[in-house]
């Protein structure tokens, strides 16, 4: 049994894709589990060990936990890990046309989703952690309804579709993707010995 320590439905479906077969997972929403950790780290990196740290120490399960969010280079990096955090109360399509405007008179529109997928072994404390990305380019609207979060302002280099209007060929190019199958590709052995 593997913890996928979100309670963000979109989140777990795209995480639980990646999953090799044979492995059972659940969600902190299954488990009953409300309690937030205080992502106060300064990279992603940071933030998803400290989750997955938190909530294996919490349950003594396995845990896969990530953290994720949009850089935006002419906004010095925002959001970055505030990402999920900024406007906390609002929904995404406020949050992007709020960062719309802010890109408003900007011509440099390069940008790029993180990812830091880590995996939590709190009986063997083993800690393993990957950090992948996507680069790419805003878009000047929100195009598509596909996908979650940002993705309907974000074009990756090579299409001229934003993640929003992808559906499931993001699946084979996005961050998380690549993050989560790093990290799959060197848990073999550890998930499916035990």
């Amino acid at each position: 049994m593997l913890l996928i320590a979100t309670r963000n439905k979109h989140k777990f479906e795209e995480i639980k894709r990646f999953v090799p077969d044979g492995i059972q997972v659940v969600s902190l929403a299954d488990l009953g589990i409300n309690l937030e950790v205080e992502e106060d780290g300064e990279s992603f990196v940071q933030n998803s060990i400290k989750k997955a740290v938190f909530y294996g120490n919490m349950t003594k399960m396995k845990v896969i936990a990530d953290d994720s969010g949009l850089v935006i280079d002419a906004l010095n990096g925002f959001p970055g890990v505030h990402s999920a955090r900024f406007m906390k109360d609002y929904d995404y399509k406020e949050k992007m046309m709020v960062i719309l405007k802010m890109m408003e008179k900007k011509e440099e529109r390069f940008a790029r989703f993180v990812c830091a997928a880590t995996y939590y072994d709190p009986v063997g404390n083993i800690i393993i952690c990957c950090e992948e990305k996507v680069e790419g380019t805003l878009a000047y609207e929100i195009r598509g309804s596909e996908g979650f979060g940002y993705d309907p302002i974000f074009i990756p280099n090579g299409y001229d579709k934003t993640f929003g209007e992808m559906g499931e060929e993001k699946h084979k190019i996005s961050h998380r993707y690549k993050a989560f199958t790093k990290l799959f590709s060197l848990l073999r052995a550890i998930i499916f010995d035990k």
